[in-house]
């Protein structure tokens, strides 16, 4: 029991010696710290909590001069020693509790800036940027050490003149890195960017990143090659800054398309617009535009110009719209030139070329013998129709027809496949089905200028054959006969899909009852 009590009065006299305080008031600036830094924890975002290891380590090194006073105690062994270590060790005594104050403020006044700052301000403005966090948190250290110098007499004014010296030494050591802090306080000041964004730093296309972080001396960012970047933040302050995220959230992208001369430019235009249309990423406000750009030895220049605000992905916005734009200029029998010199020549197709053709139409006989709704057509018939009808091919996510829009045409899948959907007013879009090839859509349109009643998009390249109207009206003209044999067909496939496509329990339509007349009605027989 005697060297419990005996162990119990050394501390308390060695705290009361160490603080040179009352006990009140070591515990009054102890309990202050604690409370502030619970609080902050406590109202703290989860990702900002990680900021209180700067106060929770000032507080863990107030167990130092504790140390140092157990080690050095003033009251017996530097009352025995004379000389230097004696004089050393009453210093150490006389400051140590100078040093336990420093920790203890410090750790007082950052806790309460977090809960200021982090706390309440983040709470109703804008997340501080890291580097004015930073300041501020060495200014409170600053501040605790201005105010335990000032506790224990010492002029601040005096170390400042006696060290004016060795600051200029240091500061120009430190011009470039000093320079580059100056840069990121401006940098955060200006907000040209922000973490997140996407900038070009240069003038150097390849040069394009997204920011991840500022800091004190250097900006980072991350390439679309997944490599990082770090940039003196004194580099950054003298670049052009191009910023790709502000003030929108999208960026215009720009798409050089070259077609012949003997093609209007309104046409190419309007084939254009269409074609990217839906493309991935491309925005429908703002809304693309094409101009003609200029006159080149390979034809008009158009200049495609569209908005996404997918930049991170930019480089597959750009390629899908370009293949789109090749899908339907081809569609429309437009060739993308190649530089080349303008001689012409006309002379008879060789034998090669025709049998060419005849092999083309051959195939297409044999798509159409598979086609459940021609199969009452003779092969002539079908060779003629094959021979009319002309190839499609549509890029993945394309749209073939579109519910509602008017046509007069049937479509036979050659390659590929398509998606069949059609919005219902009780549950929205709904897929219908997937056809491949051989399979055929359209037919109602064909047969009695129906509207489109379902959209039809490419999952892959499909490549289709378009049977339109006047081909199909020369051979019922040939033999009206097939009006009832083909509508008959027609018929029967229409209660086919009908029943199959019922959506939400709702009964099948029937087909429309007067379609022969329609049909007859359509092509004017």
């Amino acid at each position: 029991m005697f060297p419990v009590l005996a162990i119990s009065n050394d501390f308390n006299q060695l705290i009361n010696g160490l603080t040179g305080w009352t006990d009140f008031m070591a515990l009054r600036e102890l309990l202050l710290a604690l409370l502030a830094l619970a609080l902050y924890l406590i109202s703290a975002p989860r990702g900002r909590r990680r900021l209180a290891w700067g106060p929770i380590a000032l507080l863990c090194l107030t167990v130092l001069p504790l140390i140092a006073n157990l080690v050095f105690p003033p009251d017996t062994f530097a009352a025995d020693i004379e000389g230097p270590i004696g004089e050393g060790t009453k210093r150490v005594s006389q400051h140590s509790h100078h040093v336990l104050r420093f920790f203890l403020v410090a750790s007082l006044l950052q806790s309460a800036l977090l809960l200021a700052a982090v706390s309440g301000w983040e709470r109703v403005a804008r997340r501080m940027p890291k580097i004015f966090l930073d300041i501020l948190l060495w200014l409170m250290l600053a501040l605790a050490l201005l105010i335990v110098l000032w506790d224990a007499g010492i002029n601040a004014g005096e170390l400042v003149t006696g060290s004016a010296l060795i600051t200029a030494v240091v500061g120009f050591a430190l011009k470039d890195t000093l320079g580059n802090v100056i840069a990121g306080l401006a940098i955060h000041a200006e907000h040209p960017f922000e973490i997140g964004d996407w900038i070009q730093y240069d003038t150097i296309q390849a040069h394009i990143g997204r920011v991840v972080e500022i800091n004190w001396r250097a900006t980072k960012v991350i390439t679309l090659d997944e490599a990082t970047v770090i940039i003196p933040n004194g580099q950054l302050a003298q670049a052009s800054i191009r910023n790709f995220t502000k003030p929108d959230t999208w960026s215009r992208r720009s798409i050089f398309v070259v077609t012949p001369y003997d093609v209007s430019p309104q046409r190419v235009q309007r084939i254009i617009l269409a074609a990217i249309r839906g493309s991935f990423g491309v925005l429908e406000s703002p809304m693309p535009s094409v101009v003609t750009s200029n006159f080149t030895e390979r034809g008009v220049e158009h200049w495609v110009r569209l908005f996404t605000s997918d930049f991170d992905k930019r480089d597959r916005v750009d390629g899908m719209a370009r293949d789109r734009i090749w899908f339907a200029l081809a569609r429309n029998g437009i060739e993308i030139p190649v530089a080349t010199q303008a001689i012409r020549l006309t002379e008879l197709p060789p034998p090669a070329t025709l049998e060419t053709e005849e092999l083309a139409v051959s195939r297409r006989v044999m798509s159409l013998e598979r086609v459940h709704l021609l199969k009452v057509l003779e092969e002539n018939q079908l060779r003629r129709l094959a021979g009319e009808s002309r190839e499609l091919r549509f890029a993945a996510g394309e749209q073939l027809i579109r519910q509602g829009d008017a046509g007069e045409s049937m479509f036979v899948i050659l390659e590929g496949s398509v998606e069949v959907t059609t919005v219902e007013d009780s549950v929205g879009p709904v897929s219908l089905a997937r056809l491949g090839p051989g399979d055929f859509f359209g037919e109602m349109s064909l047969m009695t200028g129906a509207s489109r009643s379902a959209t039809v998009t490419a999952i892959g390249e499909a490549h289709v054959l378009e049977i339109d109207k006047q081909s199909f009206r020369r051979v019922l003209e040939a033999e009206p006969s097939l009006v009832n044999k083909i509508g008959a067909l027609l018929k029967v496939r229409l209660e086919e899909r009908s029943r199959a496509i019922a959506v939400g329990g709702r009964p099948p339509e029937p087909p429309p009852p007067d379609l022969f007349q329609r049909i007859k009605d359509f092509f004017a027989m």
